[in-house]
């Protein structure tokens, strides 16, 4: 199982996850007309070096923990890949959102 971007990622896209990622497996995009990451699951090696990056807690370790965000970063996969590298935002950047708050 790999790796999941949940919701939380909607909207504010930190990005500190993707440097870390030894396989880039991470690809920034647009999903319902806001900014996203998402995570190919046929890249991504369950390592966990992408999970205390992010600021808002948006990546969960297995994809029964967010089904549904699982089965759309596997869907997107084919739309975010290739894009262009996204510059990461710092991790002590306000959320855009106040229910991604810590």
């Amino acid at each position: 199982m790999s790796y999941v971007i949940n919701g939380k990622c909607l909207g504010e896209r930190y990005a500190t996850c993707v440097s870390v990622c030894p396989v880039d497996c991470m690809h920034p995009g647009e999903y319902q007309d806001e900014v996203f990451m998402i995570i190919d699951p046929e890249e991504c090696i369950d390592c966990g070096a992408c999970l205390p990056e992010c600021p808002i807690e948006a990546i969960v370790e297995t994809e029964d923990q967010a089904p549904e965000w699982a089965v759309i970063n596997k869907d997107l996969v084919p739309s975010f890949k290739g894009n262009p590298a996204v510059e990461p935002r710092p991790a002590n950047d306000p959320p855009n959102k106040p229910e991604n708050a810590r």
